[in-house]
């Protein structure tokens, strides 16, 4: 069994950016891919950026490539997702997610609020 827990969320302007980090506990993650995800109101969880076990693959949706940094400490049991330049659209609640496939994560965090003001 894995924990996940978010954090590094908050409220900012458009431009500006935040650091989310994901800790695990229970098992180390060295041997799952990582993941974040993000939901709004009456949306669908979607995509957002993956790395593979090894840290050597990361993924991103087209809306944060070039904007958003993924990656993971395995010594520190954590994931990091590194977002610059945030837009008003970015805002949603992040969750981290851990898998052997990450289009079918394992485990889930209960995410944090991420809001851009314009």
């Amino acid at each position: 069994q894995v924990q996940l827990v978010e954090s590094g969320g908050g409220l900012v302007q458009a431009g500006d950016s935040l650091r989310l980090s994901c800790a695990a506990s229970g098992r180390t993650i060295s041997s799952y891919a990582l993941g974040w995800f993000r939901q709004t109101p009456g949306k669908e969880r979607e995509f957002v950026a993956a790395i593979s076990a090894s840290g050597s693959s990361t993924s991103y949706a087209d809306s944060v490539k070039g904007r958003f940094t993924i990656s993971r400490d395995n010594a520190k049991n954590t994931v990091y997702l590194q977002m610059n330049s945030l837009k008003p659209e970015d805002t949603a609640h992040y969750y981290c997610a851990a898998a052997y496939v990450i289009t079918t994560p394992n485990y889930w965090g209960q995410g944090t609020q991420v809001t851009v003001s314009s």
